[in-house]
């Protein structure tokens, strides 16, 4: 898999039947390492190592039903009493961040009311806090670590 801009970290990678899988620490199992998993991955430990999140505040592929439809948030993190704070969306380091992923994660916000969204695709992240008074969004260098919430 290709580098990342973002740390490296140590993943459990097991191979099996010519698939590639990478342990994911909050679901707890081994996933098929496709591109959109590797940058998943890297974007959980850097909450939990850089950012000091505890595991027990994130979910990945949380699922929520948005006009009849299911549809999963890559990684959700709650808050200290269990309130959505952060949704991240994550692409294949080969998909361009364009409007439409804002789009389809502010759809998710619409439902969630969280205060930050950050979309990545290992390559390039943006940041966004959100300004629920003025209906915008703020963009930032990066999100506060935990301690800063």
């Amino acid at each position: 898999m290709q580098p990342l801009n973002l740390p490296t970290y140590k993943f459990r990678i097991k191979s099996s039947e010519n698939k590639h899988f990478i342990f994911d620490i909050i679901r707890k199992k081994y996933m098929i390492l496709t591109p959109e998993e590797w940058v998943r991955q890297h974007f959980i430990h850097y909450l939990i190592e850089e950012k000091k999140y505890p595991i027990s505040l994130i979910a990945v592929e949380k699922k929520l039903t948005i006009n009849k439809l299911t549809k999963r948030t890559d990684i959700l993190v709650f808050n200290n009493k269990g309130v959505p704070n952060i949704i991240v969306e994550c692409k294949a380091p080969s998909v361009k961040i364009t409007q439409e992923t804002f789009d389809q994660i502010a759809r998710y916000n619409l439902k969630l009311d969280a205060n930050y969204l950050i979309t990545t695709n290992g390559l390039e992240h943006f940041y966004c806090k959100m300004d629920t008074k003025n209906e915008q969004y703020i963009f930032l260098k990066n999100i506060p670590a935990y301690s800063d919430n």
